[in-house]
């Protein structure tokens, strides 16, 4: 809890946590108002997945040019653009009063929030190393702590009524508290390495790491999207119990993620990977008994292991020997994004050709396979 204590007793390290914050505020405030948008615009579930594929399709296309930029004016000011981007966009896709609008509006804010993950993450890296002090995991904990608070938000919708004035006080007091402590980070930039030619050499460390995050977070999408189902059909848990592995998967999350950089000064990055994996193993094994109690169990134990994982990843993608550190976040990044998003449809089709229980023996195989990755991350750390 030391990183937790940092960040909350220390400014320079809340203003760049409440970043973290502010990204899942925004996202989870639009993800609660789905349903009414398709109803508003009157779309099928077909074509509302099509217009979300372009939120991550915006995402995807500021990987490729984001650590130039952020090299370019500085990771400091390139955090405080992407703050002014995301409140910008975060309510174009609740205005947009055509399906055309949405999807455009809905590409527009994820540019905004791919560049600002990248930016903020890239912070982070910076000031741990500049000021010799870990708490990436704490700053992912406030993320999660984000989706929790715009969660609780959706208690306000039978008074406030209108999506777009809610996202509206949202954006405000979020953009408020953002402007007040921009001070703190506005004028850091990351250290440029001198070397221009990005080889295949320096590739193959950070292809380990993208190999892990893809895996790990595409878990993370796997049990986001599925994991009320398997209670149902597999687990035969009573229906006000479906919606408990996810919310054990989140509490957890975000638990793991205050107590993670402790935990990773104690015992080292490649260290924290394993152990995570580990326990995310041993959660799997929880989930496919097909026992309610023992799976409900198994989703807060991989909750508690992955937690700790992508925060080191980005660590460790940004302190990689001869890389700029914004190159490896959004090296980590872009390949964690690729499994978030790719996970759940291709565990969907093998759930729907062989069994739900079957896509989940296949993530208990990845989770081990990130285990044993971290011996072969660990000797090249070492």
């Amino acid at each position: 809890m030391n990183s937790l204590r940092l960040i909350l007793t220390h400014p320079r390290y809340f203003a760049p946590a409440w970043v973290f914050a502010s990204l899942n505020l925004w996202f989870g405030t639009w993800a609660i108002y789905i349903p009414r948008v398709q109803t508003r615009l009157q779309i099928d579930k077909a074509e509302l997945g099509f217009a979300i594929f372009f939120l991550s399709l915006g995402v995807f296309a500021i990987f490729p040019v984001a650590a130039g930029i952020i090299n370019r004016i500085g990771v400091g000011r390139a955090t405080w653009y992407g703050v002014l981007a995301c409140s910008l966009t975060a309510l174009l896709p609740l205005l947009a009063p055509t399906y055309l609008a949405l999807v455009g509006s809905l590409f527009l804010f994820g540019m905004a929030n791919g560049f600002t993950d990248i930016s903020m993450n890239t912070l982070v890296t910076e000031i741990e190393k500049e000021d010799r002090v870990k708490f990436m995991s704490a700053a992912h904990g406030f993320f999660s702590l984000g989706g929790v608070l715009a969660g609780l938000g959706s208690f306000l919708i039978p008074f406030i009524g209108l999506p777009p004035l809610h996202m509206a006080g949202v954006v405000v007091l979020v953009f408020g508290v953002n402007l007040y402590f921009r001070k703190h980070y506005f004028h850091l930039r990351a250290e440029v390495q001198e070397k221009g030619s990005f080889s295949l050499k320096l590739l193959r460390p950070l292809f380990l790491l993208g190999v892990i995050s893809f895996v790990v977070m595409g878990g993370e999408g796997a049990v986001v999207d599925w994991s009320g189902l398997y209670l149902k059909e597999v687990s035969r848990a009573p229906s006000w119990l479906w919606g408990s592995g996810f919310l054990a998967f989140s509490v957890t999350m975000t638990l793991g993620r205050f107590l993670g950089d402790g935990i990773s000064a104690r015992i080292g990055s490649v260290r924290i990977v394993a152990l995570g994996a580990a326990v995310a193993s041993v959660g799997y094994a929880g989930v496919l008994s097909g026992l309610v109690l023992l799976s409900v169990v198994g989703f807060a134990l991989i909750g508690l292991g992955f937690s700790v994982i992508i925060p080191e990843l980005f660590r460790i993608g940004g302190n990689v020997k001869d890389v700029d550190s914004s190159r490896g976040v959004a090296f980590v990044a872009g390949t964690g994004y690729s499994g978030f998003l790719a996970a759940p449809p291709i565990l969907g089709y093998l759930a729907e050709s062989f069994s739900l229980k079957t896509s989940f023996w296949v993530l208990l195989a990845c989770a081990l396979l990130v285990l044993v990755a971290t011996f072969r991350l660990g000797r090249r750390q070492g």
